[in-house]
């Protein structure tokens, strides 16, 4: 009898341990914002159509030249999702990955391409009325890695009403100093920064009004440090990444504005094996964050 009820009680506990969430992948939605249709991604957790329950939100964003596959293919989403939520390390939620082509995220300096506006005025009310999530911002997560990281920073530093939590993993921040003297020959700039900020700058040039806007060691300067701490952050990069110098600064300026913050410098450096590793850290910390 024993050993039945202990055989009972296994099955039972890895039942509960195999739940899967659903994944959905490069789903469209028509931006009237952007002129175009954008894909988006979707985990939904096991027990989305068993129940009419609302879930908390994490937006997790790609880096530069993905796509809105990146974080299911390459980064393993609905694996570490399932284990994490499953483990009970982290509430079941709904993770949400749109496709940002190279926009970085931002609006660009002629108005050609508004994705921030897109993100924020378009994007965020489309998934929260099309899908059951609790639509307040003590629901709601954003995180990304290195241009998605950039987009983390850039989204809840100039909309701390949207996000109660943000992660930033690698972020693609870098100090003034590197912004002045890196790719002197503009090649790199014109190809990679040109659309964003302006071609052919070169030195100080680079450092313009719109480059402030979307800097964020910048934000954070000169940001009402009362308005950030209404975010819960958790910025992570590795020792061997060449964004390092930037995420400290951003730490420093932090530290600077005393706003609080948790920082990780763990070994390792630009890769998915980091970024996979981060992800359940990232899950329990927005996790935290949605508790009353």
């Amino acid at each position: 009898m024993k050993r039945l009820l202990w055989l009972f009680l296994t099955i039972g506990s890895f039942a509960t341990y195999a739940q899967q969430g659903s994944i959905k992948e490069s789903i469209k939605i028509k931006s009237s914002t952007l002129g175009k249709d954008v894909e988006y991604s979707i985990y939904l957790p096991a027990d989305y159509d068993k129940t009419n329950r609302q879930y908390p939100v994490l937006y997790l964003l790609h880096g530069y030249t993905d796509d809105e596959t990146g974080w299911t293919q390459f980064g393993q989403t609905p694996e570490i999702a399932d284990r994490t939520i499953n483990s009970g390390e982290a509430p079941p939620m709904i993770i949400v990955m749109p496709d940002a082509g190279v926009s970085w995220y931002m609006n660009s300096f002629d108005g050609k391409t508004k994705f921030e506006d897109f993100f924020i005025k378009e994007f965020i009310p489309y998934i929260e009325s099309n899908y059951r999530i609790r639509a307040k911002k003590e629901f709601r997560a954003v995180a990304g890695l290195s241009m998605g990281g950039l987009g983390t920073l850039l989204f809840s530093t100039k909309h701390p009403d949207m996000f109660v939590a943000a992660a930033p993993l690698s972020a693609a921040i870098w100090t003034d100093e590197e912004v002045v003297t890196q790719n002197a020959d503009n090649t790199r700039w014109n190809a990679v920064f040109g659309d964003l900020y302006g071609k052919d700058l070169k030195g100080k040039e680079r450092l313009t009004e719109h480059y402030y806007q979307n800097a964020p060691i910048k934000i954070v300067e000169t940001a009402n440090a009362d308005d950030l701490k209404k975010v819960k952050f958790y910025i992570d990069c590795g020792d061997d990444d060449f964004l390092i110098k930037g995420n400290m600064a951003l730490h420093a300026m932090m530290i600077d504005k005393k706003i609080p913050h948790e920082f990780r410098v763990r070994d390792g450096g630009h890769t998915w094996s980091y970024w996979r590793t981060a992800l359940p850290e990232v899950m329990k910390f927005v996790g935290e964050s949605f508790k009353r």
